[in-house]
């Protein structure tokens, strides 16, 4: 479950961070999405300690 929960989260973080830099470039997008998905992991974690941990 652990798992699912990093996957789905590093997903959304990452399509988030993917729309919101679209708006001004391709490397930006990458960029953001890459800090997004840093962020969908350490969400996931923390969702995964706290809540099924």
């Amino acid at each position: 479950m652990k798992k699912i929960i990093l996957l789905i989260s590093i997903t959304i973080f990452g399509w988030i961070g993917w729309w919101l830099g679209a708006h001004i470039g391709l490397m930006t997008a990458y960029s953001i999405s890459v800090i997004g998905s840093i962020v969908g992991v350490y969400a996931g974690v923390r969702f995964n300690h706290n809540y099924l941990g």
